[in-house]
């Protein structure tokens, strides 16, 4: 009778989980079919790994995913904005909560309206550079979309732009959830902000922390196609192109869903790396919340 019970609760969410299984492995397993076969022809003979020699021996390949690693730079940079910024809130500024809402605002937009109103603000003669002329500071007026030693790290400061919101809110609540005691017998103390913060709050956020650097690396490897094709498509050149982008102009633009499906594999793998990492934090830190309870 037990064990009869035990299974119900499976028993109703097997339809539902094989469906999505279903949904989700179909995809995937065509993928790594197609990557095994010609080039041009998904339904032609079986090449082996020949895709992925021809992607790693392409420059435009090489170019994306050097671009992706660097855009990975962005995580400790989102880490310590947001912390930061969450903690200076958490000390109850006049009007947190206001401030909060705003630094939340940008990351409900949708992706390509951001993109859209960040290419109009950082074309040549765009928002920045004029505000830059009138106050005398023309030498600074780039083409920062336009050149290709800085279109990259102008993306990049899109994204964080963006994204940060997340973290601060994350990070925000997760402070809202501890005990004041330790940190007002510090106050009391005469601990300064830094000691407080490296002593007692960073201590406490670790698990966050850990949590927010899995999440963040996930975008800025898997997440970034959106940013991109409507800030620079890819450009100058192949200055900005990252590993989504080269997956769609591959699969959709030259035609070649057999190197694109080889790529895609590579780009899965690796995301799913990430996420085993992630799950693994949550599963430890479900672990320490029993080991103290």
């Amino acid at each position: 009778m037990l064990r009869t019970r035990f299974w119900v609760p499976y028993a109703y969410i097997a339809p539902a989980a094989g469906l999505i299984a279903f949904i989700f492995a179909y995809p995937v397993a065509k993928m790594i079919d197609y990557s095994t076969r010609y080039p041009d022809d998904p339904n032609g003979a079986r090449v082996g790994t020949r895709n992925y020699r021809l992607a790693f021996e392409d420059p435009t390949f090489r170019d994306a995913a050097k671009h992706s690693a660097l855009l990975l730079l962005a995580v400790p940079i989102l880490l310590a904005i947001s912390v930061i910024v969450a903690v200076l809130l958490y000390d109850r500024v006049r009007g947190w909560r206001f401030y909060r809402s705003i630094l939340f605002l940008p990351y409900i937009l949708a992706v390509p309206i951001v993109g859209i109103v960040a290419g109009y603000f950082f074309q040549l003669n765009g928002v920045l550079n004029s505000i830059l002329r009138a106050v005398g500071l023309g030498g600074l007026a780039f083409d920062w979309l336009g050149s290709e030693r800085l279109a990259l790290w102008t993306v990049m400061i899109v994204i964080v732009w963006r994204e940060v919101g997340f973290g601060i809110v994350l990070f925000l609540a997760r402070l809202l959830s501890m005990s004041e005691e330790p940190i007002e017998a510090a106050r009391i103390d005469g601990a300064g902000w830094w000691r407080r913060l490296r002593h007692i709050i960073l201590p406490e956020l670790r698990g966050t922390i850990e949590f927010y650097v899995v999440v963040a690396a996930i975008t800025m490897l898997a997440w970034v196609f959106a940013y991109v094709y409507t800030l620079t498509s890819g450009g100058p050149g192949t200055s900005t192109t990252v590993l989504e982008l080269y997956i769609y102009n591959q699969g959709l633009v030259n035609s070649l869903p057999g190197i694109a499906s080889a790529v895609a594999v590579l780009l899965l793998g690796a995301t799913t790396i990430l996420i085993s990492i992630l799950f693994w934090i949550r599963a430890r830190a479900r672990d320490e919340e029993v080991t103290f309870a």
